[in-house]
């Protein structure tokens, strides 16, 4: 079934539309701001994974290769390929998180270099 995506001219907003049967005549219609001023936009390729797939995907270690698990970057990189794989956004959390492991990790050098 298709998605298609259509941009307003109005606000902006890029609106989804999945349309279940092509033959029929389709005015989008923008879900911000209900302008009928609608341009359709390219929108890129999705591929649904079953999560039996996903599973597999995860449990390659060929995957894991570029983990530094002392890294709190490459750990946050990695945490948000897992979640993108498990179908969820880990979107600000883990930036915070990233965040304060590293404002941690400054301190706790910044204090050792003092004692030094």
């Amino acid at each position: 079934m298709p998605i298609y995506e259509y941009r307003c001219k109005e606000c902006g907003k890029i609106s989804e539309f999945l349309l279940i049967r092509t033959d029929e005549k389709f005015t989008p219609q923008c879900k911000r701001c209900n302008s009928k001023k609608m341009m359709r936009v390219l929108s890129r390729v999705r591929v649904i994974h079953s999560e039996e797939s996903r599973m597999e995907s995860l449990a390659d270690p060929s995957k894991w290769g570029d983990i530094d698990e002392k890294d709190p970057k490459s750990m946050a990189k990695w945490m948000k390929r897992m979640g993108k794989e498990m179908g969820e956004d880990m979107g600000e959390d883990v930036d915070q998180m990233v965040e304060g492991a590293m404002e941690e990790e400054m301190t706790s050098s910044s204090e050792e270099s003092l004692e030094e």
